[in-house]
């Protein structure tokens, strides 16, 4: 019998550490971010939006971005008041569980500001965004943007902050 045992533990054991080890069964992502993209840039400009679409599972907030790319990245909407578009910063955007938002040009978006190179269709950049869920735990989220056409999605229009 105790040889029993000792076999029996030992098969115990190496069952747990193939577990351990085994690689994870793919689970749906609890912040799904697709079409991601931005628009190329001209030589001089300083400022351009990135949109995309973001699905939490859970209740959860955007409340962030970052890019190695510009000075400064921003969440933003876009606001008509007296016949005149703005966009304005907005300190979160909710993200309520199951369902896409929008960033888009138009509504709300990420407002990178000084640009420290031009954007060429074709390329890539990264971005991190800071999501923020119900229970305050608060997720770095890496993503990369393409960048297209500077017509791409929409007219373009001019930015007044």
């Amino acid at each position: 019998m105790p040889n029993q045992s000792r076999a029996r533990f030992a098969a115990a054991g190496l069952l747990s550490l193939s577990i351990a080890t085994a690689p994870a069964v793919a689970q749906p992502k609890a912040i799904e971010v697709t079409n991601a993209w931005a628009r190329a840039t001209v030589p001089a400009q300083k400022t351009a939006g990135v949109y995309l679409d973001i699905r939490s599972r859970t209740a959860a907030r955007l409340v962030g971005a970052a890019s190695l790319h510009a000075n400064t990245a921003e969440v933003h909407q876009t606001v008509h008041e007296g016949g005149v578009m703005k966009m304005l910063p907005v300190k979160t955007i909710e993200l309520p569980p199951g369902q896409t938002v929008r960033l888009a040009p138009g509504g709300y978006h990420i407002m990178l500001t000084g640009l420290k190179n031009q954007l060429r269709r074709g390329d890539s950049m990264p971005l991190t965004l800071t999501v923020q869920r119900a229970d305050g735990t608060v997720l770095e989220i890496p993503i990369k943007v393409e960048v297209r056409e500077p017509t791409a999605g929409g007219a373009t229009a001019p930015h007044r902050h």
